[in-house]
């Protein structure tokens, strides 16, 4: 059997094209859960519940001393919120990469190695994980209610920062997740890896970086880029240069840094997929 790599399917018949392909994988998908609808809203209310917590205590430790790391509550809403839509924004088509683990030892994945598009695509569409919406409608919400409260944002060159800013983090969190990944062509297992990464993007991802000491903000920028996803683009909305850690043009350039990840880590998929030996299963 020939090495897998999502651009070159292992397949004598002919490719789907990648957007076809894309749209027929996730309407079966979403059609299989949208059969309980009952789970779906419980999912979803569930979700939101729990991104939900994070913001309450960020909200009382607000409370109690004023200021976090010098942003005020609305700053941090701000900040709070583009880090929990660009997660949502990642998670709702990208969840199924936390089953890679389960499809490799399964045998389920040598399935998608003779089918005519990539294996990326069909591991993304295995299913559709839809109360992950519920993580992306609460960050609207609250980033909608940080907008409206910041009269720094209201002008058109704010908001057209802020889209690209928000495609980017979602970019960047799944980059991580992407190249985390593609490991598991070698060791077969490694989602306890991702989710602690996971668990760190989220849990330091809705703080501004003056709150940590320095190495600690070197890790989370140049090592897990937890700053690239929303602290970064919100410390350039706000102008606030007296925060910032790293050279301005770095923050001004932040929502491009997605993009770039995003290709390495698809590179990298691509050169660790043609590793890939059945698990045997």
């Amino acid at each position: 059997m020939t090495p897998p790599g999502d651009s070159a399917p292992c397949s004598a018949a002919r490719p789907v094209p990648r957007l076809l392909a894309f749209r027929l994988l996730l309407h079966v998908a979403l059609k299989a859960q949208l059969q309980y609808r009952g789970n779906l809203l419980v999912g979803c209310v569930g979700g939101a519940a729990f991104q939900g917590v994070g913001l309450v205590f960020i909200w009382v430790v607000s409370t109690r001393f004023g200021t976090v790391g010098g942003w005020s509550m609305a700053e941090i809403c701000l900040l709070y919120g583009m880090r929990l839509t660009s997660h949502g924004l990642w998670v709702v088509p990208g969840n199924q990469l936390f089953y890679l683990d389960l499809t490799i030892r399964t045998g389920e994945f040598d399935r998608y190695l003779v089918r005519p598009t990539g294996v990326l695509l069909q591991l993304l569409c295995r299913q559709a994980h839809l109360p992950a919406v519920g993580d992306l409608l609460t960050g609207a919400a609250i980033l909608a209610g940080a907008v409206w409260n910041l009269d720094s944002l209201h002008s058109a060159t704010a908001l057209l920062y802020l889209v690209p800013a928000l495609v980017g983090g979602a970019m960047v969190e799944g980059a991580v997740q992407i190249g985390i990944s593609a490991l598991s062509f070698r060791t077969l297992s490694n989602r306890s890896l991702r989710s602690v990464v996971d668990n760190v993007m989220n849990t330091f991802g809705g703080y501004p970086l003056t709150v940590f000491p320095g190495p600690t903000r070197f890790v989370l920028t140049f090592l897990v880029p937890v700053a690239f996803v929303a602290y970064l683009p919100a410390t350039a909305l706000l102008g606030r240069a007296g925060d910032l850690h790293v050279p301005l043009w770095l923050v001004l350039a932040s929502p491009c840094a997605g993009p770039l990840l995003l290709w390495l880590a698809l590179v990298f998929w691509r050169s660790q997929a043609a590793l890939y030996s059945s698990s045997g299963t």
